[in-house]
């Protein structure tokens, strides 16, 4: 039978959807978190970092 099970609307989301969304924005604060850290170290830190950075041959 075509058509059966019917509905016709937009397919709701499943679970597995809006756990992948509740995961994404999840990492996304982590890594805005990381981020933020970093920054930070690189305000406090910049001169000695750039001046600790060594370029090797062929990076």
């Amino acid at each position: 039978m075509i058509g059966a099970g019917g509905g016709g609307g937009a397919p709701t989301p499943d679970a597995g959807q809006v756990t992948t969304s509740s995961k994404a924005a999840e990492l996304k604060e982590e890594m805005d978190d990381i981020l933020d850290e970093i920054d930070s170290v690189l305000e406090e830190n910049a001169e000695e970092f750039v001046k600790s950075y060594v370029q090797k041959g062929g990076e």
